[in-house]
């Protein structure tokens, strides 16, 4: 399918869209001192707004606090404001793929204002225009993911506000029925699972454990993405490889859906190259205690199933990385890739 202009290209040529959505109803921008993380978080409490687009939000008010009177100070303020926003979030993955587009943008736009105030204004609403056009990205992938979609059985994977606009829309037109995996240790899965039962989609809940169990019983996998990355590889929520692996054995094809501002100059080459790695994660304790067996009556009853504690659960990642052969197709609003296609497109994309 023919490929749209690149995020950049949008930025520059964003058409005015209603941005009420937007605002900052409590006025608190107006206040002495910029804070850009707690502009970000706010921006976040809109549902609807996804991780890099709050990120690109938050830097365009950074710019409109801006007392910088070139370029080169502002594009310095622009690195700082989103060096403290990696730091301050534990995933920031796709934070990063909106703050990358976004610098990338601000430092290819035309330079051709005397004033440079003006400049800034027009950063300003260059950028507000994109996030608010970027809304219907969704929209958009799900008109073309549903050409793919017959009366299926799908497989997805913990929660995705493009994936479930996905589905029901394909509800309104097709017979689905939706088997979702419970995505711990956030258990996002049940949230999907809850807002599919709601629609009237025939939904299952499946263990984690359960995958390959189930993957005979489904068409093809759907998942919505953190991350799509330079390899034409997958970020997303962590059981995702292991997903795509058993899809790939049992020649399942395995769709991701990805909005263009989620597409990330990054290459990892394993988990471990992923910027969420550390020493801590799957490290064993260092002060390893044996439990002594405690001998009890057998209950009754059954016993309550056992559970992870908080401290193991934070040795365990939150994202996984899916390598580019496991992957069927990448449905943006940019078009329907091939995972070499998303390569060869980033690769262009910073072009300009």
């Amino acid at each position: 399918m023919p490929v749209a202009h690149s995020p950049i290209q949008a930025l520059k040529s964003s058409s005015a869209v209603p941005t009420t959505i937007l605002e900052d109803p409590s006025g608190s921008l107006s206040q002495q001192g910029f804070d850009v993380y707690a502009s970000y978080q706010r921006i976040l409490e809109n549902e609807e707004i996804a991780t890099p687009l709050a990120a690109i939000l938050a830097l365009t008010e950074l710019i409109e606090h801006s007392k910088a009177g070139t370029m080169f100070e502002l594009v310095k303020e622009l690195h700082e404001a989103a060096e403290i926003l990696k730091k301050r979030t534990t995933n920031p993955i796709s934070l990063n793929a909106g703050t990358e587009l976004f610098i990338a943008f601000v430092t290819l736009f035309p330079h051709e204002s005397d004033n440079f105030a003006d400049l800034k204004t027009k950063l300003v609403k260059q950028g507000q225009d994109y996030a608010a056009e970027a809304l219907t990205f969704r929209g958009k992938i799900s008109e073309l993911a549903l050409d793919f979609i017959k009366d299926d059985s799908i497989l997805t994977h913990s929660y995705s506000r493009v994936v479930m606009q996905t589905l029901l829309r394909a509800h309104k037109q097709k017979r689905i029925s939706v088997y979702v995996t419970e995505a711990r240790p956030r258990g996002l899965g049940v949230k999907t699972y809850e807002a599919l039962t709601a629609a009237g989609i025939p939904c299952t809940m499946v263990l984690d454990s359960a995958v390959a169990y189930v993957m005979d019983m489904v068409d093809f996998i759907l998942v919505g993405s953190e991350a799509v990355v330079e390899s034409g590889g997958l970020i997303n929520a962590v059981g995702s490889n292991q997903i795509a692996i058993i899809a790939k054995a049992a020649k399942k094809p395995f769709y991701a859906l990805a909005e263009s501002y989620k597409f990330h100059r990054l290459f990892p080459l394993s988990q471990y190259d992923l910027p969420t790695h550390n020493d801590d994660i799957l490290s064993f304790p260092r002060h390893a205690q044996r439990l002594s067996p405690v001998l009890t009556a057998r209950p009754s009853v059954a016993p309550s199933p056992l559970a992870m504690t908080p401290e193991q659960i934070l040795r365990n990642p939150r994202v996984d990385y899916t390598m580019p052969d496991l992957i069927s197709l990448v449905f943006s609003d940019v078009g329907i890739l091939t995972p070499e296609g998303v390569s060869q497109y980033l690769v262009g994309m910073f072009a300009g």
